[in-house]
């Protein structure tokens, strides 16, 4: 238990004060870890044979680069990259207008909804944040609504971006847990659709309460309804392809992310929206992030490894045991870990973190690992909004300079507090979550 102690001690050592990358942090804790684990110390430190940490890294490794089911990380990726290339946010963003801006708060609840569209397509938070703000502030200022309101549902709308399929942290999740990533995709569709209709009712809570802060826009006719809808189209039968196709069995979640990948850069050549240099930074910049996301779940994978040897997991269920208390409560109480994790870890850290210690437990309380999943990614979804850390709201002030970080922590209140209610519905009624995955594919 001691080396257990030893290495978070220094794993957080390594990522808060020497600001190590957590990937190396991780990889490093977790090789050194299983060293002392086969019998490494200072007193043999010259003699020590190093064949097991160095296989176990190397397998690691080997694996993970060899895994077929990573490759629908870039792909997915790619995917995102060549929608953002293609404009679909200002239209996604109009169509949402036109059907909602005339009402109180219509701005907000249509950014709300393009926001889910948008994260559904690109799989990032932070890329739905910093790409609708620029959509939609504009417009919600001209209209004269308060700051806190319109940054509150940009910063809580990006967030949809890692629950929404296709999420490369679901992907991420599936990696490290071995769940199946498809029944993943499945289990996140009902739930993002609830945050969404939580987050509309944010907004018609807070008009309510101040309807000076989302005065009502102008009525859009029929025919221009139609015609911002038909703009979307193209985006949206791709999006129903590729998770129909998963849904209905007839690709795999890779030939999935190829068919998304191919799917996108025919819109965007369509769409006369991609040069030779738009494409180059495209695909760099798909490969950046994808080799950051494939070191970072090597490193996980390390670490994972020498927790295991350690006994955590068994160790935790000892003492869970030993407690005599409800599983319930014990999913209760790693879902108040998170939430206060969130203040301090950006969400892929804090996963990553948490994911090798937690699930291994969950499992042997008898809990789907795919319910799991939801509902940790609804926990980290939270995150982004909680202050101090909240990473969609340090984009947002990043990009609108001329507002507070303050003014959008105070905006996202009733957004947070829709948050926890959803939160506490995933938990208490496991049935939302594992319908589709049960109505499909068990």
């Amino acid at each position: 238990m001691s080396v257990i102690l030893i290495g978070f001690v220094v794993l957080l050592l390594l990522i808060i004060v020497v600001r190590m990358p957590i990937a190396f942090a991780m990889g490093l804790v977790g090789f050194f870890g299983f060293a002392v684990m086969m019998g490494l110390s200072w007193d043999n430190w010259d003699t020590f044979r190093w064949t097991g940490p160095m296989s176990m890294a190397a397998n690691r490794v080997v694996s993970t680069v060899q895994n077929y089911s990573l490759s629908v990380i870039p792909l997915f990726i790619l995917m995102g990259n060549l929608v953002m290339r293609s404009g679909l946010s200002q239209e996604l963003y109009q169509a949402s207008n036109a059907f909602l801006g005339h009402k109180k708060g219509g701005l907000a609840m249509a950014t709300v909804v393009a926001c889910g569209g948008f994260s559904a397509i690109s799989g990032s938070s932070l890329a739905t944040s910093a790409t609708m703000s620029k959509v939609a502030m504009p417009s919600m200022r001209k209209y004269g609504y308060s700051d806190s309101l319109a940054t509150a549902t940009i910063a809580a709308g990006g967030s949809l971006g890692i629950l929404i399929p296709p999420s490369v942290i679901l992907v991420v999740y599936g990696l490290l847990t071995e769940t199946s990533i498809r029944e993943l995709f499945a289990a996140g569709f009902i739930p993002g659709f609830i945050a969404i209709l939580f987050y509309l009712g944010a907004v018609q809570y807070v008009v309510w309460r101040n309807p000076s802060a989302g005065p009502a826009g102008d009525r859009t006719p029929w025919r221009e309804r139609l015609i911002a809808l038909r703009g979307v189209l193209g985006v949206l039968a791709l999006f129903v392809i590729v998770m129909g196709g998963i849904y209905l069995g007839i690709f795999t979640p890779t030939e999935a992310a190829g068919i998304g990948a191919g799917g996108a850069f025919v819109i965007a050549l369509m769409r006369k929206s991609l040069t030779w240099s738009s494409l180059f930074d495209t695909l760099t910049d798909t490969a950046r992030t994808s080799v950051m996301l494939l070191v970072v779940v090597i490193g996980a994978l390390i670490f994972s490894d020498f927790i295991n040897r350690a006994g955590l997991p068994d160790i935790l269920l000892s003492f869970v045991n030993s407690l005599d208390v409800q599983p319930i409560v014990v999913i209760l109480v790693i879902v108040g870990i998170y939430l206060i994790l969130g203040m301090v870890f950006e969400s892929l850290s804090m996963m990553l973190l948490t994911i090798p210690i937690f699930y291994p437990l969950v499992a042997a309380l008898g809990y789907d690992l795919v319910w799991f999943g939801i509902v940790v990614v609804i926990a980290i979804e939270i995150s982004l909004i909680t202050p101090p850390v909240g990473m969609n709201v340090f984009v947002l002030s990043a990009v609108l300079r001329d507002v507070k970080t303050s003014t959008i922590f105070k905006g996202v209140g009733p957004f947070w507090v829709a948050d926890i209610l959803r939160l506490l519905l995933i938990i208490f009624v496991v049935q939302i979550s594992l319908f589709l995955p049960t109505l499909l594919y068990r």
